[in-house]
């Protein structure tokens, strides 16, 4: 469709295509974007340029008075200025105009008609379009015919670069949200991932002004209707656990919890394709045919047979695909109350146990600290893992205080006796080096496990440090791994390993005292 009009936004110069169909997106990326082309599966292979992650210190918000009184400003949530901002607008709109031919995707965030987002990406590269084409839900043709005016605008001018010399800018990177003009612009980042994160940023404002609990987490229901969501930082295991072929895929990543039930944000997957195999990930590595975009990956020039463990040009490849190439999705994606909330960690210190039941207070003290683990980069021969701490497992994208979203949290788990639960899917034995990774199959089962009502009438031991209750069968799990401190063959090594993590969580939570209620406080490690 070339007849597509921005005038009012100021774009006049180049062809304007909206909402194109895949195969045409395809077409255009191959003719005009260095470096596409089509996998021996179907998808279509792209680079994001320099920037194969988020750049979340170049993020910005603009400072208005309807706002900023419910921001949380400081090393997360940066200030810009309105004058600001329009510099930046006007830099990507000269961009945009620069272009013979440019892209409109039109779409929805959110499946819950009560509470979706119009939104519009304008952007100059194909795969950028066919990225959004994916993430965003998917307006009919006759909801395309009455679209109107968008909630939101996405001006992606990720091509060219910001002005550093520009008051407030860092660097040519800049990612700025605008809540009162309802506008992003990017600029100096190619990496798709800002425009899917940049409108999760926004949800994630809205929503508690309406009472909304917006999550960072995937979603699946049982046959029963039973819905479980997962809590985790990446690597974690938060696609992976969630595509469950016993189960519906509400949804991997993007999340609202509501006075009715859950709804996803988004319309497709955005996967992590690092080390994927059919065998550990069947579902993720089925989605990956036309209509896939796959970022920044490694494939032989001669077959287009993609290598999922080349890391050579980054460790973040990703996959994008629309959600309906999961088998089992469960569309629209709309379910229930849930049943089990699932906190996922890695814990490289090896010192949490595979599964733990959490009173609603833990619940939230664990939400707040949204506490992983990383294994330290060993060219320089360190083994020592570095604790990785992101307050409601999101951090990146809450503009609210952690204690907002904590209160919501913890007043739907208690409205709804909900069940909560800390699952390490890290270290055992010891720590990175020493211990073993805990395997798939086992957390797979723990899994299940909670699906199936499994811990209803076992025995638990709670943990003194964390206070954390541990069940003492799980059914397909050996009994010794449950409790940490068994697999440890040095005691005194666990004795001191737990105290550090324990002093770790502690410090980092005192950033967040002032503003959470003290029963949330107690029950942190002691």
């Amino acid at each position: 469709m070339k007849s597509f009009n921005l005038e009012k936004l100021g774009i006049t110069a180049p062809v304007i295509y909206r909402n194109l169909s895949v195969p045409a997106l395809y077409e255009m990326a191959i003719k005009n974007e260095k470096g596409s082309i089509i996998s021996d599966k179907g998808a279509l292979l792209v680079y994001s340029g320099e920037k194969t992650g988020r750049s979340p210190k170049d993020r910005r918000i603009v400072t208005n008075p309807e706002s900023e009184g419910n921001i949380d400003w400081g090393n997360v949530n940066l200030p810009m200025d309105e004058h600001t901002f329009m510099i930046n607008k006007v830099r990507a709109v000269d961009y945009l105009n620069s272009k013979e031919i440019i892209y409109v995707v039109d779409g929805y965030a959110g499946w819950d008609p009560r509470f979706r987002l119009k939104v519009r990406v304008i952007c100059s590269r194909a795969y950028h379009a066919l990225f959004m084409r994916n993430m965003l839900i998917r307006p009919s043709e006759d909801e395309l015919k009455s679209f109107g005016d968008p909630d939101y605008i996405i001006f992606n001018a990720g091509a060219f670069p910001a002005n550093k010399y520009t008051n407030q800018m860092t660097s040519k990177t800049s990612i700025s949200l605008n809540y009162e003009n309802r506008e992003i612009v990017i600029l100096g980042t190619e990496y798709a991932g800002e425009m899917k994160k940049g409108i999760f940023t926004v949800m994630n404002y809205l929503m508690p002004l309406r009472g909304i609990m917006p999550m960072h987490c995937s979603a699946n229901v049982g046959r029963t209707d039973d819905v479980s969501i997962f809590f985790g930082l990446s690597g974690t295991g938060k696609t992976t656990l969630s595509a469950d072929p016993q189960r519906g895929l509400i949804g991997d990543d993007e999340h609202c919890w509501t006075d009715e039930g859950v709804f996803n944000i988004e319309g497709g997957c955005y996967a992590k394709a690092v080390n994927l195999s059919e065998e550990k990930e069947p579902e993720i590595f089925n989605a990956i045919r036309f209509g896939t975009v796959l970022e920044n990956v490694s494939y032989d020039p001669a077959t287009r047979e993609v290598d999922y463990d080349d890391i050579s040009i980054t460790e973040n490849t990703r996959a994008s695909y629309p959600i309906e190439f999961i088998d089992n999705a469960y569309i629209p994606c709309v379910a229930g109350h849930p049943k089990n909330i699932i906190f996922l960690t890695c814990d490289a210190y090896g010192v949490l146990p595979p599964v733990s039941k959490l009173t609603p207070e833990q619940a939230s003290y664990h939400f707040i600290s949204g506490y992983t683990a990383k294994v330290a980069g060993t060219e320089m021969g360190v083994t020592e893992p570095s604790a990785t701490f992101s307050a409601c497992f999101g951090a990146a994208f809450m503009p609210w205080h952690p204690n907002k979203y904590a209160e919501l949290l913890a007043k739907k788990i208690k409205e709804h006796n909900t069940n909560a639960w800390l699952i390490n899917t890290g270290w055992t034995g010891g720590p990175y080096g020493i211990g073993s990774r805990i395997k798939l199959k086992y957390t797979r089962a723990i899994i299940d496990a909670i699906h199936n009502n499994d811990f209803a009438n076992v025995s638990f031991k709670q943990e003194e440090t964390f206070g954390l209750n541990i069940p003492l069968t799980c059914p397909n799990v050996p009994a010794d791994i449950l409790i940490p401190s068994n697999t440890w063959v040095d005691k005194k090594g666990y004795e001191n390993t737990l105290k550090k993590l324990a002093d770790l969580f502690k410090n980092n939570f005192k950033k967040y005292e002032a503003g959470v209620n003290q029963e949330i406080i107690d029950a942190g490690p002691k």
